[in-house]
């Protein structure tokens, strides 16, 4: 699976389609949010599925990981008794 984004899917489209034409997946983004799959016809459903989950998880990991390096620019840390005692807040 690769990412590109909307202009260069434009200008390389004939090269992206020959990707997917040999099994590849490619996700078309638009100021850094997914906004189109472009998968190989007659794939499984199952298949498109699991890779639909795996290029929202792959974008998810990718927007914790902007998220991270925003804070640590910016001074922030947190230990990993932070994060719990943020997750475990009001639970009971």
């Amino acid at each position: 699976m690769i990412t590109v984004g909307a202009f260069e899917a434009k200008t390389k489209f004939s090269e992206l389609l020959d990707r997917v034409a040999g099994g590849e997946e490619v996700i078309v983004t638009r100021h850094g949010k997914t906004v189109a799959r472009i998968v190989p016809e007659g794939l499984p459903d199952a298949e498109a599925e699991r890779k639909a989950r795996e290029a929202k998880a792959a974008e998810i990991l990718a927007d914790i990981k902007r998220v991270r390096e925003m804070l640590r620019a910016q001074g922030v840390h947190f230990t990993v008794d932070d994060i719990i005692s943020a997750r475990d807040e009001g639970r009971r």
